[in-house]
């Protein structure tokens, strides 16, 4: 199988991405020429993940330039369609970060700008290759020279990122060098990106694996069927607080009490220092049919109300290390990010 995954790039003159809400059914490229057209993207996650978030923001940009162009938009009208790509995922820190990396080029021309996004989408493709390395260098001098069972929640890989991925990226580092018994899969309820997005990964590339309910993470880790948990991170804290995908807080508790490695792994651009800790990280709620439908079936009863958080934070406590690009920061024993 094809381990070549390119879930977003600029291809003549528009943003080409993976429908990632068809996977793994139906692999569907999408050319986006607007911003409307972006930011539903976004906002129906047909592109997620925070890597791959900052880079479609860079590019949305250029697109908002070229239609203002077309459609003649004044300057404040310009302003107001960057403004709306930005914020279309709050809690997602690397859509504002990537928006924000190229929209003061904007005085330098359209060119500058598209230069200044695809440098941004180069970059996250090396600094996903060395997050993989730093995590199985951290994993391996943790837990020794042996082969891993390892679990992750949501998708950190290629989908999510313009490279091999973060904490997904990680394990095809250590699938790299032979030291992947099995991937525990969550399946990550209730948009399915572990069974839907983060299996379809591991299939292609031939790394073994299971899927399994997120209510099923505790037994396995407690089990000690898990040697060490990975998952990304949509923004972290300055104190190591981090949000991810719901579910990642219950991952990190079974971790503490088993006593196993629970790394968090995502770029340096997802570490928001300008926030102390994880009680000023907004959380994105959202709609409940994600909940009480399955596609057009229903599940739950008319009218039926939900709660339904897009991310939850784990405190820094249950922490073992933040990857990033530049380094292991040691969380559990404090060391400041």
């Amino acid at each position: 199988m094809s381990t070549q995954i390119i879930a977003i790039e600029w291809a003549d003159g528009s943003v080409r991405l993976i429908d990632q809400t068809l996977l793994p059914v139906e692999e569907k490229y999408l050319q986006i020429k607007t911003v409307a057209e972006l930011i539903d993207s976004i906002k129906r996650l047909a592109v997620r993940g925070a890597p791959a978030l900052g880079v479609a923001g860079a590019y949305g940009v250029v697109l908002a330039l070229d239609e203002g162009k077309e459609k003649n938009w004044s300057p404040t009208e310009l302003e107001k369609q960057i403004d709306a790509i930005r914020d279309a995922r709050p809690t997602a820190v690397n859509l504002a970060w990537g928006v924000n990396q190229v929209r003061p080029l904007i005085s330098q021309g359209r060119d500058a700008v598209l230069k200044a996004a695809q440098d941004l989408a180069a970059a996250d493709r090396k600094s996903n290759t060395d997050m993989g390395n730093i995590g199985a260098d951290w994993l391996i001098a943790k837990l020794g020279d042996r082969k891993f069972n390892l679990l992750t929640h949501c998708n950190t890989g290629s989908l999510a990122t313009t490279g091999t991925g973060t904490a997904l990226g990680v394990i095809k580092e250590l699938h790299k060098r032979g030291k992947v018994q099995e991937v525990f899969a969550d399946e990550s309820r209730p948009l399915l990106q572990g069974s839907r997005l983060t299996a379809w990964e591991l299939a292609k590339s031939n790394i073994p694996y299971r899927i399994q309910p997120d209510s099923a993470a505790a037994m396995a880790i407690l089990g000690g069927k898990i040697d060490a948990a990975l998952i990304g991170a949509d923004r972290i804290a300055k104190n190591g607080d981090s949000a991810n995908k719901i579910g990642s807080l219950g991952v990190a508790l079974a971790c503490h009490i088993a006593g196993i490695p629970f790394l968090v792994v995502a770029p340096e651009s997802t570490v928001d220092r300008t926030i102390a800790d994880g009680s000023q990280i907004h959380i994105e709620i959202r709609g409940d049919r994600e909940v009480t439908h399955l596609g057009d079936t229903q599940l739950a009863p008319d009218g039926a109300k939900t709660f339904n958080p897009a991310f939850d934070v784990t405190p820094a406590r249950f922490i073992s290390a933040v990857i990033t690009e530049l380094k292991a920061y040691e969380i559990a024993k404090g060391e400041a990010l």
